[in-house]
Formats: structure tokens, C-alpha cells, sequence
């Protein structure tokens, strides 16, 4: 079986490049999934015609807002919509909280407004498997702030894996993330700058050959990244792109 794959948002935190923030679809016979939920992408969605009432399960890696402050929106929109059968939502410790604290912060009093639909919270424990919906999901540790919960993510999909690093610098724990991964989506915020808690592309250049995916798309690109992406010799993911994983 395959995994269509569409980039809603590939940018970083800051619209660079005009890039949207992440949000990564997964369509699969069995069932369809957003990897992140970043604050733009309800509009990333209606541009490239991904109907959310059809997502069945939104993972989202870290509680930073470009990685989840669009699921407020997506919620409430759902709310609005004919949206009937339950919506789950797994990440790190503590996402029920999470979520429940960012919808008051921008909608007093919609947490506790009376659904048509149920939102189910799943928390995924590091390196424990664990089924959200037909896949199954493990979190791994990243090297990005503490302060928010950071993971990155395996999923297994109808015999598909995809690996996500939402937000880290490296570490050795991505080797474990990639290994065998039909698609590694990594994160890759600057060219050769260091920022805290991201990684850049010369780093990760230096370690390509102890990443044992069959394919490497680099995701969360800064202004360095896109000013020389001609120089960079990895895959580049945009916005709007498709793939299907086979």
C-alpha cells in the first residue's frame, strides 16, 4: 500500500520566504493524518484542497505555536462545520492541557463550548508504541526546547513508515529516528548559522551517511536555508508539494 504526502507548511516560525509553518498530511487507504498544526494551516489546507473534516488524527511533535497554534482554529472550525465523528490528538505529556490552555488564550470559554463531535487526546510516551487511529506512532527524544515538551515521531502507516524530527539539532537519537524509514522529513532551520535548539544544514551534511532512510527531504527552512538552497544537496520540501510514498 501507499502514503500520499502533502507539505501544508514548510517555512519556519516567521513566514520566511513566504513559506507557511508545519503541517504534514498523510492519506492512507486506512486513514488520514496531520503531522503538526501549525497556526496557518487551515490556509494551507484550503489552498491545496485537503478537506480537515476528513482528517482522522492530528500528531503534533511539540507545543510551540507554529507546530500547534493552528489547532484552536482547526477545532473550532470543525465546530462550525459538519464535523460529526471524533477528531484525535496525540502528543507529548500533557497535550490535553496544552490544547485546552491555547484555545482559552485565543477563545475564552471554547473549551468548555458543547461539541457535535468528540476530540479524544492521546499522550505518547518516548519510545513506546502507540496506535492513533490504524497507525501506529513512536515519539523519540529531540534536542530543541524543553520547555516544550519536544519529540520527534515514527509513524507506521498501511506497511509505510514516515519519520518526522519536527523541531531538534542533532543528535544521535535521529540515526535511530531514520533507520529504515521509507520517508525522513528533518527539520533544517539554517545553512551553516547556529541556532539554538535547530539544526543546520552543515551539520547535518556531515552525518547523511549514518541516516538509513530511502528518502531525506529537508523541512522548517530559515532565511539562510532558502537564500542557499542552491548550494545544498539534500531535497528540499515547499509548500504545496505531494509525494507518494510507495
Amino acid at each position: 500500500m501507499s502514503v500520499r504526502v502533502r507539505f501544508l507548511g514548510t517555512g519556519d516560525a516567521f513566514g520566511s520566504g513566504g513559506r507557511l509553518q508545519a503541517a504534514i498530511h498523510l492519506e492512507a487507504r486506512s486513514m488520514r493524518l496531520l503531522l503538526d498544526c501549525g497556526a496557518s494551516t487551515l490556509i494551507g489546507a484550503a489552498r491545496w484542497g485537503v478537506e480537515m473534516d476528513d482528517v482522522d488524527a492530528i500528531v503534533l511533535t511539540h507545543f510551540h505555536g507554529d507546530h500547534f497554534g493552528g489547532l484552536p482554529f482547526v477545532v473550532l472550525d470543525a465546530q462550525f462545520g459538519q464535523r460529526e465523528r471524533p477528531l484525535l490528538v496525540a502528543g507529548p505529556p500533557g497535550v490535553r492541557e496544552r490544547v485546552v490552555s491555547a484555545m482559552e488564550a485565543l477563545y475564552p470559554g471554547s473549551s468548555a463550548t458543547r461539541q457535535r463531535f468528540e476530540t479524544r487526546f492521546i499522550e505518547l510516551a518516548e519510545r513506546r508504541p502507540t496506535s492513533v487511529g490504524s497507525a501506529t506512532v513512536t515519539a523519540l527524544p529531540a534536542a530543541h526546547s524543553p520547555n516544550a515538551s519536544p519529540t520527534s515521531v515514527r509513524v507506521e502507516l498501511d506497511g509505510r513508515t514516515i519519520a518526522y524530527s519536527g523541531d531538534t539539532d542533532w543528535s544521535d537519537a535521529l540515526i535511530e529516528l531514520a533507520d529504515g524509514a521509507d520517508l525522513f522529513v528533518c527539520e533544517c532551520y539554517s545553512f551553516e548559522k547556529e541556532i539554538p535548539f535547530h539544526l543546520r544544514y552543515r551539520t547535518l551534511e556531515a552525518h547523511l551517511g549514518r541516516l538509513g532512510c530511502r528518502r531525506l527531504l529537508l523541512t522548517h527552512l530559515g532565511p539562510e536555508m532558502l537564500e542557499r538552497a542552491a548550494e545544498v544537496a539534500v531535497e528540499l520540501a515547499s509548500d504545496g508539494m505531494e509525494l507518494v510514498v510507495e
